[in-house]
């Protein structure tokens, strides 16, 4: 599954993101950019630690994938080392453009890491 899913995100620009609601407990869903390498997906949150997407996963450390009618669910991994979260931004910039992170990306704090199922 894996493989197939990570050839499906090669051709997609962004996917859904389904987090639970910590509040509400109800599954959100929004689309939002990515990074994969190496079979991992890299997130930074449009308004970083602010977003509230990040803060349901902080409380529910899961979230589901979509992308080109393929999901997966897996565990997903706040970074807050601010060289770490530099570096995913950079590739942010190299995927998007840095025009496009600096007008979606007001502030960038946070990323997540979420780590693809075999």
């Amino acid at each position: 599954m894996s493989g197939e899913f990570t050839a499906t995100l090669e051709k997609s620009g962004e996917i859904e993101n389904t987090v639970t609601g910590r509040v509400s407990g109800k599954q959100i869903t929004l689309p939002v950019w990515f990074i994969e390498e190496d079979g991992t997906l890299y997130l930074v949150p449009v308004t970083g630690s602010d977003t509230e997407w990040y803060k349901n996963v902080l409380a529910t450390p899961r979230l589901q994938i979509a992308a080109g009618g393929q999901s997966i669910t897996a565990a997903a991994t706040p970074i807050t080392n601010q060289t770490r979260v530099r570096e995913i931004v950079e590739k942010f910039r190299s995927k998007y453009g840095a025009d496009q992170v600096a007008a979606y990306y007001p502030k960038t704090d946070v990323a997540v890491e979420v780590s693809l199922p075999d």
